[in-house]
This record gives structure tokens, sequence and C-alpha cells, in this order.
């Protein structure tokens, strides 16, 4: 059986984060979505729930932090080709996303955008000799870089 995965994320305008996500080829599914909440497929296993605050407040009692001014985590999606990480940035670039750091290590490379509510995304490409662990075979095919 796989895991999915579920990334729940507090929105302050709900319409306007069901169309950025949409924008940039991400699906609404309408069967889980209404006037509190928006469920995103990702992929066949990766969900985003978009949950107004009122909403959010269902599931904590802890209050909604400003993702503008702080960060606690970043959500990273790895994409099989690394000519799609600016594929998916470059439309959330034009959805209006704010781009983070980039990445390029020869063997992984990434770039990041923060959602309009100020939630960091990564996204990520790493070459499948680098997953082995193969540090030998990364540098004959890279040269000297380290991973961090």
């Amino acid at each position: 059986m796989s895991t999915n995965v579920f990334i729940n994320l507090p929105v302050s305008d709900l319409a306007t984060s069901k169309e950025f996500y949409t924008s940039f080829g991400w699906t609404l599914d309408p069967n889980f979505s209404n006037d509190d909440a928006g469920a995103v497929t990702i992929s066949d296993t990766i969900y985003l729930m978009i949950l107004g605050h009122h909403h959010w407040a269902q599931f904590t009692d802890k209050p909604v932090a400003d993702t503008r001014t702080t960060s606690a985590v970043i959500n990273a999606l790895s994409v099989e080709d690394p000519a799609e990480i600016d594929t998916l940035v470059d439309r959330a670039l034009a959805a209006g996303a704010t781009e983070g750091k980039a990445q390029d290590l020869g063997f992984m490379r990434s770039r990041s955008f923060a959602d309009p509510d100020g939630h960091n995304w990564e996204i990520m490409w790493m070459d499948p000799i680098a997953r082995t662990g193969d540090w030998e075979a990364v540098q004959a095919k890279y040269g000297e870089q380290q991973p961090a």
C-alpha cells in the first residue's frame, strides 16, 4: 500500500489560493472543496488542503503563523527531469509567487517560491546516481562538489 501525503496550509484568502495553486497545473477536487477549504491534487499520492483561517482553527489551538515573516516548513517536491523545475516555478511566479533561493550542485538542482501567504515550496531534482549515496560516482560525473 502506498502512503498518501496531505499537506495542510492555512490561507488568508481561499479564493486567491485556489486560483494560485490551480493556475500552474495542480487540480482542485470539487468533491472535497467548499467555501472553507480547497482540496488540491498535486500527484497520485500528494494532496494539498488549503484551509481558511477560521476552518484551520478547528484542527489546532495554536495561532496561525504569519508565514510572510516567519518560516517553519519548506514543502519540497521532486521532479523527474530538471527542466520541470523551471516550468513549475516559472508558472508559480507568473501566478503571483515570490521567488526564493535556488541551488545548483550539478547532481542536485532546486528553485523555490513562496505562495501568496508566504508558504515555502521547493521544487527539486536529484540525479539518480546521487540517490544511491555513491559519492565517488557523483564526483566522477560532476566534480568535487559535496552534498550539504
